[in-house]
């Protein structure tokens, strides 16, 4: 029989975001942190290719983050609502932990395990957040995905892209729960 947790079972089955939006201070502290990333980067990872990094973005990165979107946004013509969606991450937010993908050549390990790998590290620091107790949302965006803002943003290379922005910070708001997958109309039992 196995060695059940049932209390991190209960936590995984309710598991719920918080919208980056409602997220406040205070944010964890570079201690805090620490062992919400080490748990975050306990993730399958096939070759121990570590084909990711973190980069922790902190209050007083921010502005600059904000004013390279909206001139982003300006170069590339958009609405002023896709602006606007561009900078709120940044500008809403207190603490945000960027995951990086670095896929790595390897005959054995193929790209999109890797990319898979760095998007359980997402899973994986969203989790660790709100184990600890903080509020998590994941999220990405138009800037996550244009290489002039990750280049000069983050400090991202030509073969580096961005798998998630996980926003940290205290709980403001609880959300009602959300509708759930139907786990019978998604499943498929194969026996033979």
């Amino acid at each position: 029989m196995p060695d059940a947790r049932p209390e991190v079972l209960d936590f995984l089955l309710s598991r719920r975001s918080r919208p980056a939006k409602t997220l406040a201070l205070p944010v964890p502290g570079r201690n805090q942190l620490g062992p919400i990333l080490t748990a975050a980067l306990r993730t399958p990872d096939h070759g121990k290719l570590e084909p990711w990094r973190l980069l922790v973005l902190e209050a007083g990165a921010m502005p600059r983050l904000v004013a390279l979107a909206e001139a982003r946004a300006e170069a590339l013509g958009l609405d002023p609502e896709k602006r606007a969606k561009g900078r709120s991450q940044f500008e809403q937010s207190h603490l945000a932990v960027v995951v990086v993908a670095i896929p790595k050549p390897s005959d054995k390990v193929p790209a999109i395990e890797q990319t898979l790998s760095a998007g359980a590290v997402c899973l994986g620091l969203l989790n660790a957040a709100q184990a600890a107790g903080w509020g998590a949302n994941w999220l990405t965006g138009w800037p996550a995905h244009d290489r002039d803002f990750v280049r000069d943003g983050l400090g991202l290379e030509d073969h580096e892209f961005v798998a998630g922005i996980i926003h940290i910070g205290s709980e403001t708001v609880a959300p009602p729960d959300r509708p759930r997958p139907d786990i019978a109309s998604l499943t498929t039992w194969v026996s033979e």
